[in-house]
C-alpha cells in the first residue's frame, strides 16, 4: 500500500529514522487525530486517566478519526501554528463579540468549547476565502490519499 501525506502529498514510509533530520526521518508516516483526544477526556500520554471532556459528542462527527501525515507536516505544521500578536488580538475581539471571554474561570467549560469551535470556524473561513480567491491554484483533490478518514 502506497501512503502519501494528507497535506503535502509526499510518499511516506514506516521503515525507521522517525523524526531524524534526514529525508527518511522527515517523510516518516505519522497518524494525527482530526479532533484532539483530550477534547473527549482521553490522553495517549496518560493511558487510563480520564479527564473531564470538553465534548460529549464531536461537533464535526470526527471523534477518534485520523489521517496520516509526514513527520514534517504533522509536527511542524499541525502542532505549531504561527499566530502573530495581531492574529491573537483579532481572535480575542471575536471571542468577546461572541460572549466567549472569561474574566474568571467558571466550573463549566462552555465558553472554552465555544472558543475551540470559533477557532475552527476562523480556520474554515480562511481556507474558504483563499480557495475562492484563486480556485485554479487548487490542484489536489478535496481529500488526498493520506487524508482517508480512519477509525
Amino acid at each position: 500500500m502506497v501512503e502519501t501525506c494528507a497535506i503535502c502529498g509526499c510518499l511516506l514510509h514506516r521503515s525507521g529514522e522517525y523524526a531524524q533530520p534526514t529525508i527518511q526521518g522527515r517523510s516518516h508516516a505519522t497518524k494525527h487525530h482530526y479532533v484532539a483526544e483530550r477534547f473527549f477526556g482521553r490522553s495517549a500520554n496518560r493511558r487510563g486517566t480520564q479527564r473531564s471532556p470538553l465534548f460529549s459528542s464531536c461537533p464535526w462527527n470526527l471523534e477518534a478519526k485520523t489521517a496520516v501525515f509526514c513527520y514534517e507536516c504533522h509536527e511542524e505544521v499541525l502542532h505549531n501554528p504561527v499566530f502573530t500578536p495581531e492574529d491573537i488580538a483579532a481572535f480575542a475581539d471575536l471571542v468577546a463579540q461572541r460572549d466567549l471571554a472569561e474574566q474568571e474561570k467558571m466550573e463549566n467549560r462552555d465558553k472554552l468549547v465555544g472558543r475551540v469551535k470559533l477557532m475552527h470556524e476562523v480556520f474554515e473561513a480562511g481556507l474558504h476565502a483563499l480557495r475562492t480567491k484563486n480556485p485554479s491554484a487548487t490542484s489536489r483533490d478535496a481529500q488526498p490519499t493520506g487524508a482517508t478518514v480512519t477509525r
